[in-house]
């Protein structure tokens, strides 16, 4: 019973945000994955990482699919969200922590790029 209220507390919370809000969201959880996968990898645990390499790929698709391209920025994020795919890729084939640390300060820069331009929009 308490999962299922939960359910309807999170089903609703995601209805009532804002398009900016919801944006930020993902970048969180893109963030969250990409340190779990450094983590991961840190304690080799491979499955983890992948998985959570793996989910960070998924996010960055989404995003792409959904970028408006009546908007000049959108082919810019095109351009990033195709390098950070690449570079994820090389990542988890190569399992170069280097590499994935300088993912994780870049998706966490972007991250907080559009957390601060949603904080600045009029839409709130």
């Amino acid at each position: 019973m308490e999962a299922q209220g939960y359910q309807q507390y999170k089903q609703q919370s995601v209805s009532t945000m804002t398009q900016g809000e919801l944006l930020i969201v993902l970048y969180d959880e893109l963030v969250k994955r990409a340190a779990r996968a450094d983590i991961a990898l840190g304690q080799v645990n491979y499955p983890l990482f992948e998985a959570s390499v793996d989910r960070c790929l998924d996010i960055l698709h989404y995003l792409d699919n959904t970028l408006d391209n009546q908007y000049p920025i959108s082919r810019e994020l095109h351009r990033l969200y195709d390098f950070f795919c690449y570079d994820f890729s090389r990542v988890k084939a190569g399992r170069n922590q280097e590499e994935l640390k300088q993912l994780l300060t870049m998706v966490s820069d972007l991250r907080d790029t559009f957390h601060a331009a949603e904080k600045d929009s009029p839409e709130r």
